[in-house]
């Protein structure tokens, strides 16, 4: 636990690896990288503000939660740090690199999220559930009132669209969004959808390797395109039979990933 309020799950020994979850998704998604990599790496897997245990104890924004991950990088003196963010977490991520700089961090990946997930008249990107700025204001306006139906929902959109969905991944996923307190993570989506790192990524300073999931749900092929176009130093890693969560459904090819950053 950081003296910030942050909690944060820091296990294992080697070099310090960060992984920051999705919305509505806490820490304990990225079990399987822990479990995987603890003798490898130091895993360091906070519940973001509004998630898990942190809950309410710090400011319910992207850049609060950039800001409490710097002050713990800070705290340790980690450096030459693997950071990872997957869906919101790379949002999070971002902001941290746009907030502090890099320097003690190596490298990036990023699991199947736009820098921008808002869609508009020149930006067609975003989620391809056709959110825009008036959903989301629709999205936000229900979210509360009608939480009961977005376990579902949420956990369904994070698997491959075109196959089955392991029963017991699909039900773990929904029991941990549906311990979610819809008020708190109302405001995280409120502030996750008002963010746009494009043109931070078009001077990002340091490689950034991209996972995506060839069957997401959330994000199309345009996305992987634009970063190609886009960011300088840009890898990308198509999962073929993923969905917006490649680290949970393929856990072993993208916990090799992880392993040949950390050894890099």
């Amino acid at each position: 636990m950081s003296d910030q309020g942050l909690h944060i799950r820091d296990e294992g020994t080697g070099r310090p690896l960060v992984m920051a979850h999705g919305w509505a998704c806490p820490g304990d998604f990225f079990h399987g990288q822990i479990e995987a990599l603890r003798s490898v790496a130091r895993c360091i897997v906070p519940d973001l503000p509004g998630h898990g245990k942190t809950a309410g104890r710090l400011p319910l924004t992207i850049d609060a939660a950039a800001d409490a991950i710097q002050t713990y990088l800070l705290e340790k003196d980690l450096k030459d740090v693997v950071l990872c963010g997957w869906s919101m977490g790379a949002l999070v991520v971002y902001s941290l690199l746009e907030r502090y700089g890099a320097e003690r961090i190596s490298s990036v990946v990023a699991i199947d999220m736009s820098p921008k997930a808002v869609n508009d008249a020149d930006w067609p990107h975003g989620s391809q559930n056709g959110l825009t700025a008036e959903v989301n204001a629709l999205v936000l306006e229900n979210m509360v009132a009608h939480w009961a139906a977005f376990p579902e929902q949420v956990a369904r959109q994070m698997f491959a669209t075109d196959r089955p969905v392991d029963p017991e991944l699909l039900a773990f996923a929904q029991a941990q969004i549906a311990a979610g307190d819809p008020v708190l993570l109302k405001a995280m989506w409120a502030s996750l959808t008002d963010q746009d790192f494009r043109a931070f990524l078009q001077a990002f300073p340091r490689p950034l390797h991209l996972v995506v999931g060839r069957h997401s749900h959330l994000y199309g092929p345009g996305m992987a395109r634009w970063h190609e176009e886009t960011v300088p130093d840009l890898h990308l890693h198509e999962f073929a039979n993923s969905g917006h969560s490649p680290h949970v459904e393929e856990p072993e090819r993208f916990n090799r990933l992880l392993t040949d950053l950390l050894k890099a």
